[in-house]
Parts: C-alpha cells; sequence; structure tokens
C-alpha cells in the first residue's frame, strides 16, 4: 500500500467570501477572484473533512 501526502488547492474565507488557490510557481496562497474584506482575519474553511493522505 502506497500512502501520498496531498494538500488543499484552494481555501475560501468564512467571514468575508475571499478565495485563494495555491501557486506552485509562487510557493504561496494568491487571492482568485475578489480580494474580499482586506481587513479581515481570515477564518478560512478547515473543518477536517480534506483527508491529507491518500492512496
Amino acid at each position: 500500500m502506497h500512502t501520498t501526502l496531498r494538500t488543499p488547492t484552494e481555501r475560501t474565507c468564512e467571514n468575508c467570501g475571499r478565495t485563494e488557490t495555491w501557486s506552485e510557481d509562487a510557493e504561496t496562497w494568491l487571492v482568485a477572484d475578489d480580494p474580499g474584506n482586506v481587513y479581515c482575519v481570515h477564518e478560512w474553511d478547515i473543518n477536517g473533512q480534506f483527508a491529507p493522505f491518500g492512496e
């Protein structure tokens, strides 16, 4: 059995709706479309449903 570590590629702030995607080139999160509230202390949609380990 081969197990691989998966990483998320998109996240959304539950407060202002800002969406970011992971950039392999920049090695950081980048704003996808609407920057949302730039003063928001972003609450990312981390809820335990994403499984980081897969086959």
